[in-house]
């Protein structure tokens, strides 16, 4: 059998051109002499619909897109995944589903079993879980076919649930000579490896080939990779497709490949998937250029690298914004960045808006010493000049913040917090110098004397993150131990060294953010537990505070 996994980026909701994209890959698979053609998880609407599934006129029109996949289907078996009704009057009246199709026919729908409701899916709050999952006969082969979730509690890896049945255990008893996959796998650090491992393991569970379909592609923050793959029925790795891009992976059953290495991950893998959330978030919503403050900074130099590679230079706009106490070393910089990089800069100083507010409110703070408040009013006058050029030009302003500061707060509300995307919201500090470094991996783009200087917000004279913040090193252990691992504040301090008040003031710094976090623009996911999704902590509560 010669097997095809169209490895399509849909958008979602654009049912129309989702569907012409499963034509045109079923018509290009059909002149390759392909059998069977595997499409991902929702395909045809796109992953995540989230509350769109709530309207009724979306499911319609997706079952009218589906006939129209059925008359184009001829001379090829098709596994498309949509969603389709509920025809019992059970708790949910939808399934995530694979519609079966064979020569224009369809044969049948396969449906989601495992639903998971946790971390950044929440499935159960629209579907029903399948019965039981069958062993199909196409095109005189036994072929399972399993949706993304259903693989995963085999292997274990199944984080903070589990499941009543096991789908793949239950097929062993069945003898497949091949299993499907269509998934909807999203991107994080480590996954590619971690989806390898669990197809291997069901290869070995059920003793046949294992062929997994996942989409590729940018929605809202979440970043699917692609990597779909091929494991034969030892559990080899024979085939991957491409990474961040679209793919058409042929495979023939019959004829014995070597194994193939695994796809690169670390921080090049990062870089490539945050390209992919910026280039689709753009186009996706209809947007070609972006805008951005330049302060000198290692962030926002990163942010800019990032905004060129995906969009071009011509298309990203760049605005120092400097103030009485901005370094002329970061003045220097910001342009010497621009330079390199190709793109407009344009310099407005905020000193007369500033001293004209000092001024205003002055009669008003008679009493209060100077504080963090004239601090934030720098911020915010920066804020509504960005958003005054995002506004005028229809550039989409991007967020510069990284996760650390996010983590703490040290991040001023309708200041540096303004923006229509958070590209470096979940890309810790010590990560953002890694990005730096590999963006510098050929020619010296990001100027060196941004990686040698102490982070500072000049905000006030001399003024350096240090002052306020503990050595990042310390802060990011604090937040991935935390955050991303869920681990004790005794735990973080006994495994890192660090003295317990210290972790714990850490900590309550992240609760008592919760409020800006809120309010902030949507970031790109790229680790296991972002702030933009996923992570659900209330703003009013007091765990950890006191």
């Amino acid at each position: 059998m010669k097997v095809v996994l169209a490895q399509i980026n849909p958008t979602v909701g654009a049912l129309k051109s989702n569907r012409q994209k499963i034509i045109d890959s079923m018509t290009r698979a059909k002149k390759l002499g392909a059998d069977l053609i595997l499409f991902p998880e929702l395909a045809l609407c796109g992953y995540p619909p989230n509350d769109l599934l709530l309207m009724p006129s979306f499911i319609e029109a997706l079952e009218a897109e589906l006939e129209t996949i059925l008359e184009a289907s001829s001379g090829l078996i098709a596994i498309v995944g949509t969603v389709r009704k509920n025809p019992t009057s059970s708790e949910k009246g939808l399934y995530n589903t694979a519609a079966i199709i064979d020569s224009g026919e369809l044969v049948g729908f396969q449906d989601k079993t495992l639903l998971p409701d946790y971390d950044v899916f929440i499935e159960r709050r629209y579907f029903e879980p399948a019965g039981p999952t069958h062993v199909w006969s196409l095109k005189g082969k036994r072929i399972a076919i399993t949706i993304c979730e259903d693989i995963w509690k085999l292997e274990g890896s199944v984080e903070g649930c589990n499941y009543p049945i096991d789908p793949v255990a239950d097929l062993a008893s069945e003898r497949p000579e091949l299993l499907l996959n269509l998934s909807a796998s999203p991107f994080c650090l480590g996954r590619v490896s971690k989806r390898i491992e669990v197809c291997q393991t069901v290869a070995h569970e059920v003793s046949c080939p294992v062929l997994f379909c996942n989409q590729v592609g940018g929605n809202d923050s979440l970043i699917f990779d692609g990597s779909s793959l091929y494991v034969d029925g030892e559990g080899e790795l024979i085939q991957v497709a491409k990474q961040f891009e679209e793919d058409f992976l042929f495979i023939d059953l019959e004829k014995k490949s070597p194994p193939t290495s695994l796809p690169a991950e670390g921080i090049e893998g990062v870089y490539e998937a945050l390209l992919l959330g910026i280039r689709d978030y753009f186009f996706k919503l209809g947007f070609e250029k972006a805008c951005l403050g330049i302060s000198g900074g290692i962030d926002s130099a990163v942010v800019a690298a990032l905004a060129v590679d995906a969009l071009g230079s011509e298309n990203v706009l760049g605005l120092a914004l400097p103030s009485r106490f901005s370094s002329e070393e970061g003045k220097r910089d910001a342009r010497e960045l621009a330079q390199n990089l190709d793109i407009e800069l344009r310099e407005i100083s905020i000193e007369k808006t500033y001293t004209t507010l000092i001024q205003e409110l002055e009669p008003h703070f008679v009493g209060w010493a100077p504080d963090v408040t004239e601090e934030n009013l720098q911020a915010r006058i920066r804020g509504v000049i960005l958003m005054a050029f995002s506004n005028k030009m229809g550039h989409l302003l991007l967020g510069t913040g990284n996760k650390s500061e996010m983590a703490l707060g040290y991040t001023t509300l309708y200041g540096d917090l303004c923006g229509g995307l958070g590209v470096l919201s979940d890309v810790s500090k010590k990560r953002v110098y890694e990005l730096a470094g590999w963006i510098n991996r050929d020619a010296p783009l990001i100027p060196e004397s941004i990686f040698s200087k102490p982070p500072s917000a000049e905000l006030r004279e001399g003024q350096k993150d240090r002052d306020s913040l503990p050595d990042y090193d310390v802060i990011d252990r604090v937040l991935c131990g935390y955050v991303e691992e869920h681990k004790s504040i005794e735990q973080i301090a006994r495994e890192h060294h660090l003295t317990y008040d210290l972790v714990k003031s850490l900590v309550r710094k992240i609760h008592q953010s919760e409020y800006k976090r809120q309010q902030a623009p949507p970031g790109l996911r790229v680790t296991k537990k972002a702030f933009s999704v996923g992570r659900h902590f209330p703003i009013v509560q007091q765990w950890n505070l006191k």
